[in-house]
């Protein structure tokens, strides 16, 4: 039975610009390493720089021969926009005043990531693809891949460079392998991207 592997990060650590920082280029190398055993098929990266720049990190770090390739879906968009009946309070002010075309269009997007990604190979053998990317489409990838409802998307955080793994396979429920796991970054370059609060 062939299986989509999706290997899922978040870019590495950024500046103020939105420009992978040294930390985050160790970060991206880093992750490469863990992924360099694999027979990576592709990998794919948000249109964004510090996206970009970590896909190019990785890669390096890959058997050769695997493209890298910008993805439009895989942009830092908001998936789904809550009505306010869904809406936990901790989370009114980041949706007070949204623009309902952004959220319709935030959305629209959030399905073409699913529907291109999150989908049972149609080939016969197994495809292993790197999808670097940002923290909201790693949590709505999440959502989808447990049946969640759309607002479930909120709270699931992912660091800078932390590795996620969704298996989808022909007529089962997609597999979650492991989220948010950063056991190959030392603990100085573990929870960037986090707010500044104490970690296990």
């Amino acid at each position: 039975m062939a299986t989509r592997h999706l290997y899922i990060a978040r870019h590495g650590d950024a500046d103020a610009f939105g420009e992978l920082s040294d930390t985050g280029r160790e970060q991206a190398r880093l992750l490469g390493r863990r992924l360099a055993h694999l027979p990576i098929d592709a990998v794919w990266h948000s249109p964004l720089p510090r996206a970009a720049e970590s896909a190019r990190e990785v890669a390096a770090q890959l058997r050769p021969g695997a493209p890298v390739a910008e993805a439009a879906e895989l942009i830092d968009h908001v998936p789904y926009v809550p009505t306010p009946e869904e809406t936990p309070r901790a989370w009114e002010p980041f949706f007070d005043g949204y623009d309902p075309e952004e959220a319709v269009a935030g959305n629209r997007i959030a399905h073409s990531l699913t529907a291109r990604f999150a989908t049972p190979p149609e080939q016969a053998d197994d495809i292993h693809e790197v999808l670097i990317t940002h923290s909201y489409p790693i949590a709505w990838l999440l959502r989808d891949a447990l049946d969640a409802p759309p607002v479930r998307w909120l709270a699931l955080n992912s660091a800078n460079a932390a590795l996620t793994v969704i298996e989808h396979r022909p007529g089962l429920p997609p597999g979650i392998t492991m989220f948010n796991d950063m056991s190959h970054l030392p603990a100085e370059l573990r929870w960037t991207g986090f707010p500044q609060v104490i970690r296990p």
